[in-house]
C-alpha cells in the first residue's frame, strides 16, 4: 500500500534542501580489503534534492561508499564532503556533528528489539540532537502514520512482519531529519510478497520530500522510476552516469549491457 506523503511537523526534510548545490563529494576516494581494491580513487558529487542510484555488480564499490558516508568504513585516501564541511579526513568533534546530516536504512532493519516501536524512534533524535522527548514522541507517531503503522507504536520489533520493520527503520532515519538518506538494498532481507509496499513507499517519499537520497539497489524498476541519476559502477570506478532513460533504454558502455541484461 503507497502512503501519503502530506507535510506535516515532522516533515523529514529541512527547509532550504532543494535541488541545487552540491550536497556530496568524494574526491581521490580509494580503499583496499586486503589486496583487493574496493574503490579505486572515485570522484562524484551529488547534488541537494537529488535522487542517485549506485547500479552494479556484487563487490563493486557500492555499498562501501554508503558506509563510508555513514562513518562505519574509512577510506584509505581521497576526501569526503557533505554539506561543504569535511566528513574524512576531520577531527571526530566534527565527523559527529557532520554524521548528523546522515541516515542511512541498511538490508537488515537492526532495531533495537528490547524497546517499543516508538522508542526506537526516539531514542536517537533525544540522545544525539537533544531533542526535548515530547517533542521527539510527537515527530515519531507523526512519522509512523506517515510509513501506515501509526497503530504499533507500543509493539516490539520482533512483533513485527518484516516489511513492517523495514517500514519502522525507513521511519526511524527519517526522525532524525537528515538532508541525506542512504538506502542500502532495504529489500534484500524481504519476502518478495513484502517488496512491493516498501518500493512503494520509498517511491513516495522520493516525489513527495526534497530529502537527498543515494540508493544502492537491484530492483531496477524502483531505480527507473526514482532516479534522477543512475551511476554503474564496476570494480570501483564509475563506468558510467547519466539519467535512468539514457542508462536503461541506450547506455554506452558493453559492460553496462551485460549487467542490465543480466538483472533485467
Amino acid at each position: 500500500m503507497s502512503a501519503d506523503i502530506t507535510p506535516t511537523s515532522a516533515d523529514p526534510t529541512p527547509a532550504g534542501n532543494a535541488p541545487g548545490g552540491e550536497l556530496i563529494r568524494l574526491a581521490g576516494v580509494g580503499k583496499k580489503f586486503g589486496d583487493h581494491t574496493v574503490l579505486d580513487r572515485l570522484d562524484f558529487s551529488v547534488d541537494a534534492g537529488r535522487h542517485v542510484t549506485l547500479i552494479g555488480p556484487s563487490g563493486s564499490g557500492k555499498t562501501t561508499i554508503l558506509r563510508m558516508l555513514m562513518t562505519l568504513t574509512k577510506p584509505d585516501e581521497g576526501t569526503i564532503t557533505v554539506d561543504g564541511e569535511a566528513l574524512f579526513p576531520a577531527p571526530e568533534k566534527q565527523i559527529r556533528e557532520v554524521r548528523k546530516k546522515i541516515g542511512m536504512v541498511f538490508q537488515q532493519f537492526n532495531l533495537f528489539p528490547n524497546m517499543s516501536v516508538l522508542r526506537n524512534l526516539t531514542e536517537a533524535p533525544v540522545q544525539v540532537l537533544g531533542l526535548d522527548r515530547d517533542e521527539a514522541e510527537a515527530r515519531a507517531r507523526e512519522l509512523l502514520e506517515l510509513v501506515g503503522l501509526s497503530d504499533k507504536c507500543d509493539a516490539r520489533p520482533t512483533r513485527l512482519s518484516g516489511g513492517q520493520q523495514q517500514r519502522v527503520a525507513i521511519a526511524r532515519a527519517l526522525a532524525m531529519r537528515p538532508r541525506v538518506l542512504l538506502l542500502d538494498e532495504v529489500t534484500s532481507a524481504l519476502d518478495p510478497e513484502l517488496v512491493a509496499g516498501v518500493l512503494d513507499l520509498l517511491r513516495d517519499i522520493a516525489r513527495g520530500t526534497d530529502i537527498t537520497m543515494l540508493c544502492v539497489t537491484h530492483e531496477m524498476g524502483f531505480a527507473r522510476d526514482i532516479s534522477d541519476q543512475v551511476l554503474m559502477f564496476d570494480e570501483g570506478r564509475v563506468l558510467e552516469s547519466g539519467p535512468p532513460e539514457k542508462i536503461f533504454s541506450d547506455p554506452e558502455q558493453e559492460r553496462t549491457r551485460e549487467f542490465l541484461s543480466a538483472v533485467l
